[in-house]
């Protein structure tokens, strides 16, 4: 009797680093909270009142652009620690700053009359931010090693050396 071949191979599924994981999801909340910004722009007025000096309701200054350059400054920010920080500061800091992101994510949609436009856009923010607190709150953890737990201190060693 013959056994039928698989005429497909399986595909190589290699774990992804939880730092990736991170950064990649920093990436992308990055580019919805960009887009979200730059596509509004194609609603009608917007383009007339930042030319007034007025976004949304705020007079356009130097303190205004800081701010939103400091609040942009966040996820990119985010997406360099979270692959350089060791893991558990890194695991507090993108549980701590996904979590305050969340509000300001939200504040979009506060006032707005393109509930669908924005909603839409804040639902999926907080999507991705729900994945960067689900990925630093469940960070792998490491068992401790047996050659760890019986290495010998640096006393019997010096000992050791001395002798």
């Amino acid at each position: 009797m013959r056994t039928r071949q698989p005429t497909t191979t399986a595909l190589e599924d290699q774990r992804i680093p939880v730092r990736a994981k991170l950064a990649a999801a920093w990436t992308s909340f990055m580019f919805l909270y960009v887009y979200v910004d730059i596509i509004a722009f194609f609603k009608p007025g917007v383009v007339d009142d930042i030319e007034a000096g007025v976004v949304w309701e705020f007079n356009v200054s130097q303190t205004l652009l800081t701010t939103f350059l400091v609040l942009m400054a966040v996820p990119i920010l985010m997406v360099v620690l979270s692959m350089t920080l060791p893991a558990r500061p890194n695991r507090i800091t993108n549980l701590v700053v996904a979590s305050l992101q969340v509000p300001f994510a939200a504040f979009n949609v506060v006032g707005e009359s393109w509930t669908y436009f924005y909603g839409l856009g804040v639902a999926l923010e907080v999507i991705v931010l729900a994945l960067i607190l689900r990925y630093a709150w469940t960070w792998p953890r490491t068992t401790p090693s047996a050659t760890v737990a019986t290495s010998p201190d640096r006393e019997t060693v010096r000992a050791q050396q001395e002798a």
